[in-house]
């Protein structure tokens, strides 16, 4: 698939992006054996855009990829081999944002939607339908038909949300509580005005909403088990969690969020969104996180227990 003004997709990684259209906005990959208390959720992975889309957007597929965490559900396949689900989307955040909130809707680029309370999200142009791209861009000329907004919440961003709560409630059945893992990258220039007491820029930030999200004891067992994986490591800043933390963690009913944030350097060519040569070191390490997190909810009640 190219763009329909003809242009060539410039990279292997373009061509290997542009997969064509998924069946469905989602893919959930189950654990073979027992199963976790934890969730993986990876909603701004998806990297399938449809033709349609390509069509009306005014930017380049290289453009249009600002907006990806690219292959941040690879980095958590493993995931399921330590008996914890991943949902991961296959549609792109350029299309619809699946951690923001079917409100979120943008007057600026969706005709018919009127203004409403001030919104920094959709001020910035980041609403549920992105008016722009990561880097700024404009992602259409004009806007969009209000039901063509509508069409695409319905059948991409409320199915992954209902998915999404069935494998959480599934987990809170068997174990009495659940714990989601919201799993993003972020760029590295988000970081230059972070600094930790060791002088190091963190790598991976975990975000709970400031302890609305999940307990204490539950994201101080999250940023021990990156630590202990050899990450810089720092808590709800400069992100603390988006829609999906705030909507899921209630942990007063025993369901913990939490939002893991990655330093994308650390495993890709930001510039030309191709992983790098850092990519398997990153994804090993992550891999060691993971034990860790799919087996946080035994250690927490062990932890009580003395």
């Amino acid at each position: 698939m190219s763009p329909s003004d003809g242009r060539p997709f410039q990279t292997p990684a373009e061509r290997a992006a542009f997969s064509g259209p998924a069946e469905q906005g989602y893919r959930i990959l189950e654990p073979d054996g027992r199963l976790s208390a934890a969730v993986f959720s990876s909603p701004h992975s998806g990297r399938a855009y449809p033709k349609s889309f390509l069509e009306r957007s005014r930017l380049d597929p290289l453009a249009l990829r600002a907006s990806e965490d690219a292959f941040v559900d690879e980095l958590f396949d493993c995931a399921p081999g330590h008996g914890a689900p991943l949902i991961a989307a296959e549609i792109p955040r350029a299309l619809v944002d699946l951690n923001r909130s079917p409100r979120d809707l943008d007057p600026a680029v969706i005709d018919g939607v009127r203004a409403g309370p001030l919104n920094p999200r959709v001020a910035a142009g980041l609403g549920v339908i992105p008016r722009l791209v990561a880097e700024g861009a404009p992602i259409y000329n004009g806007k969009i038909p209000l039901l063509e907004a509508k069409r695409r919440l319905e059948t991409l961003h409320a199915p992954y949300h209902a998915a999404l709560v069935a494998l959480v409630e599934r987990a809170r059945a068997r174990h009495g509580q659940a714990i989601l893992f919201d799993c993003h990258s972020m760029p590295r220039d988000a970081l230059k005005n972070v600094n930790r007491p060791c002088g190091r820029r963190p790598e991976i930030v975990i975000g709970d909403r400031f302890g609305a999200a999940a307990s204490r004891e539950m994201s101080d067992l999250a940023e021990a088990a990156f630590a202990e994986a050899g990450f810089v490591v720092t808590r709800n800043a400069p992100f603390a969690g988006g829609h999906i933390t705030q909507t899921y963690g209630r942990p007063a009913r025993g369901v913990h969020a939490i939002q893991i944030e990655i330093d994308r350097s650390l495993y890709l060519d930001e510039a030309r969104v191709e992983k790098n040569a850092g990519f398997e070191a990153t994804r090993r390490a992550i891999a060691e996180a993971v034990i860790r997190l799919c087996q946080a909810p035994a250690a927490r009640r062990a932890m009580a227990a003395e």
